[in-house]
């Protein structure tokens, strides 16, 4: 865990491709409320914003900060919007690269051809609710909570899915290391393959995810494909299960870092150079957090902003670089 301490201490001080021109967070002046979010959006103000504000992305239409069925919802931190805020002041005339470079940040996979009208929804928690770091301890410290030390994730399995994603060799990635543990081919999934034999994927993590169950995308619910994987899957308890478990019922997909940082093989928005020449260390994005699902009546104030997303297949901009 120091090496893994000492690798966040790295990523984090990686240079920002523009200048610091906005005051400190907690300064006067930084955005404390949805609504005053979406008055400097519209405004293409660049502003410091309050760590009391969340910010995810969703289907147009939506009803809850995630798809419903899921325990738990993803949520971009504060400086993410503040990111956000400095592509729709850089980018506005060219509403895409705003609304697919969010996308991007936040780690969505399939982005040349992504299609789904998405809104960008910025809110506050309810008293009480605090958002918590997606690392994989997190997500066992979680289900242990829910259903108790039910022996379905071997500490042994946990330690070796942590060393997997902590000891990233020279030049690779999470998609890497999510190979490595799963057997699926990095460049099948870059190309949008389920997984299946077909890809490599081993039996472990196929096992897993066919004891879970559908998952919440697929009308399934969380809570429900945690309890079948446990009560189900017979095979090995490896770090491979234990990954399929978090894949299928949380979408904890394979550009998940288990960090608590986003990540993306496209190119970094704020990096001014084509994705096959930006770093490792550059593509990892922003601070990333989960928190209860919740619909977007019970949260104390949110607003949506609709995401610009151009016409798909006309985003050359992913692999070339955006500036």
């Amino acid at each position: 865990m120091v090496a893994l301490a000492a690798c966040l201490l790295v990523l984090g001080s990686a240079p920002s491709a523009f200048p610091a021109s906005r005051p400190a967070p907690g300064a006067d002046g930084c955005i404390a409320t949805p609504a005053a979010y979406r008055a400097a959006w519209n405004a293409r103000e660049v502003r410091c914003v309050s760590p009391n504000l969340f910010g995810t992305t969703h289907t147009r239409g939506d009803t809850s900060v995630y798809p419903s069925g899921f325990w738990y919802a993803w949520a971009g931190s504060s400086t993410n919007l503040e990111r956000y805020l400095e592509l729709r002041h850089r980018y506005a005339d060219r509403p895409a690269k705003v609304g697919v470079g969010i996308l991007s940040y936040v780690g969505y996979p399939g982005l040349d051809d992504w299609s789904t009208p998405t809104d960008l929804a910025v809110y506050t928690l309810p008293r009480g609710v605090r958002a918590q770091v997606p690392a994989f301890e997190t997500w066992f410290r979680l289900l242990d909570e829910r259903f108790g030390d039910t022996g379905a994730y071997p500490l042994g399995a946990q330690r070796d899915l942590v060393y997997a994603y902590s000891r990233l060799r020279q030049g690779e990635d999470v998609v890497g290391a999510f190979q490595r543990v799963t057997g699926c081919r990095r460049a099948d999934l870059l190309q949008g393959a389920a997984p299946s034999a077909g890809i490599g994927c081993n039996r472990s993590f196929l096992g897993a995810l066919e004891a879970a169950g559908p998952s919440p995308y697929e009308g399934g619910d969380s809570l429900t494909c945690f309890a079948d994987f446990q009560h189900r899957y017979t095979g090995r308890r490896d770090a491979a299960a234990l990954r399929g478990a978090l894949y299928q019922c949380q979408d904890a997909g394979f550009l998940n870092t288990g960090v608590g940082l986003g990540y993306n093989t496209y190119a970094n928005p704020f990096v001014c150079r084509p994705a096959d020449r930006q770093s490792v260390r550059e593509r990892y994005t922003g601070r990333e957090f989960i928190l209860p699902n919740a619909t977007f009546a019970s949260l104390p104030s949110h607003v949506d902003i609709p995401l610009n997303l151009g016409t798909p297949g006309r985003r050359d901009f992913l692999h070339d670089g955006y500036c």
